[in-house]
């Protein structure tokens, strides 16, 4: 008994000296962040110098080129470029639009391509619109009620939910299948109310697919603001017989050539067992790509610049993976998912920032029930840094096909709530992030990734779902 109660107090002293030792290095983090912050400097740079980095842009390729001196510049053991091929869409000449209520009498409206879209014919498309909340109203309403008119998708983010991805993902499927659902019954064209809970004059872009339909047979689509999308529709229900006009030059090109940018410290126990920390490198065009996905990309840079600022030595490799043309392809977190798989590499965490520079708090984690226990063990040494939520669900869409039984995913969550107003749009500009926010992010995924590297997770890892 004597021997039971000696061994307890041995662990838990054991624990203690642990836990001291953890909210020590995760203090020196965080300090070491907000004193002395590197990755608000470097998204000045990709925003203001270069802008938004479409795949297969200039503007992409010098991203590529800074990043990789900037990860040179930090020391690391090893930083290369992984070739990537990406697809190459032009907007081309500024989108226009008005509706007509009768003959000379219109009304501007600002729109956007969304992504992947094709032209209108020349000198712009004029129909009758019809509105619908859904792509499921389509089949009712019918090829005779559709056919020759433009197809007007205005189902709004749902405001009660309080996470606003929830609200996103309720209704994204009338940008991404609108045009090649509305195009089966004859539709002439497609606009769509901005992916936006607020109420302002800035036109959403985004990804779009025409599945297997025909080139000849695709048809344009773009997004409308939120304000203007109100208008039209309460127009609308005052005179069914509006016309809308839009015009836009866009254009798909064949596949270039580009790079997932990275970088690792190679681990000084477990070389092979790999970590990962990432955001996508790519960006829409409208803006600078600050909050998406610029600040994700800084953040990930500088959980490496705080280990070595730190002094902290990883024993599992740890690499950052910039990923490019997560926005219109996937095309980088797929390739990088192959090489790794074909090198037979052994990824153990991976952990991806993709929801804006904002105030963390917390993380979603893709993983067995006993290593979430474990992970949430952890949570005490987040509280002191308001970061609360650790909960079970998505990670990223760039680390996504890492996933298999050896991996833990994972992703930053910031505070949500102001994430759409600028999400793909003309006002996702560098003004728009805190350095303060910013670097705490910065911070709290580097945390993370040092309790990941210190513990380690159960092996073999079942996933669940």
């Amino acid at each position: 008994m004597r021997k039971l109660v000696v061994v307890a107090l041995l662990f838990s002293v054991v624990n203690v000296i642990a836990q001291q030792e953890d909210e020590k290095q995760i203090k020196k983090i965080y300090d070491t962040s907000l004193t002395a912050p590197q990755a608000y400097e470097w998204l000045n740079y990709l925003s203001n110098q270069i802008g938004g980095r479409l795949s297969g842009s200039v503007q992409a390729q010098e991203a590529v080129e800074y990043t990789k001196r900037q990860l040179d510049s930090l020391g690391l053991d090893r930083v290369w470029l992984q070739p990537v091929m990406v697809p190459k869409w032009v907007r081309g000449t500024p989108e226009y639009a008005y509706f007509e209520t009768k003959p000379g009498h219109t009304t501007n409206v600002p729109i956007c391509a969304l992504g992947g879209s094709v032209a209108t014919k020349e000198g712009g498309l004029k129909a009758n619109i019809i509105e619908v909340q859904g792509i499921e109203e389509l089949e009712k309403l019918g090829r005779a009620k559709i056919e020759g008119k433009i197809v007007f998708y205005n189902r709004p983010m749902n405001p009660t939910l309080i996470s606003t991805f929830s609200s996103y993902g309720g209704c994204v499927d009338q940008r991404y299948s609108g045009a090649a659902e509305a195009g089966k019954y004859g539709a002439a064209g497609v606009i769509v109310r901005s992916m936006n809970l607020r109420l302002d004059d800035y036109p959403h872009t985004g990804s779009m697919s025409y599945g297997d339909t025909p080139v000849e047979n695709r048809i344009p689509a773009a997004a409308i603001s939120t304000n203007s999308a109100e208008l039209l529709s309460t127009t609308l229900k005052l005179n069914p017989n509006v016309k809308f006009y839009f015009n836009q030059n866009c254009k798909q090109y064949d596949d270039v050539k580009s790079y997932n940018v990275i970088g690792e410290i190679t681990g000084n126990e477990f070389p092979n067992e790999i970590m990962v920390v990432g955001g996508h490198l790519d960006s829409w065009d409208l803006g600078d790509g600050s909050h998406d996905d610029g600040a994700g990309c800084v953040q990930s840079m500088d959980v490496l610049r705080l280990f070595k600022a730190t002094g902290y030595q990883p024993k599992r490799t740890l690499r950052v993976v910039l990923f490019m043309n997560e926005e219109n392809g996937l095309r980088g977190g797929n390739k990088y998912a192959e090489v790794a798989k074909n090198k037979k590499e052994t990824h153990v965490f991976a952990l991806e920032s993709d929801a804006g520079g904002f105030s963390p708090r917390g993380f979603s984690f893709d993983c067995s029930d006993t290593n979430f226990e474990k992970i949430s063990s952890w949570k005490p040494l987040f509280e002191p840094y308001l970061i609360h939520m650790f909960v079970r669900g998505g990670s990223g869409a760039d680390v996504g096909p890492l996933k298999d039984e050896n991996i833990v995913l994972s992703g930053l969550r910031p505070d949500s709530q102001r994430y759409f107003d600028h999400h793909h749009a003309e006002n996702d500009t560098f003004e728009h992030v805190n350095q303060r926010e910013l670097q705490l992010g910065a911070a709290t995924m580097a945390s993370l990734v040092y309790l990941v590297d210190k513990y380690g997770f159960d092996q073999p890892i079942k996933i669940k779902g």
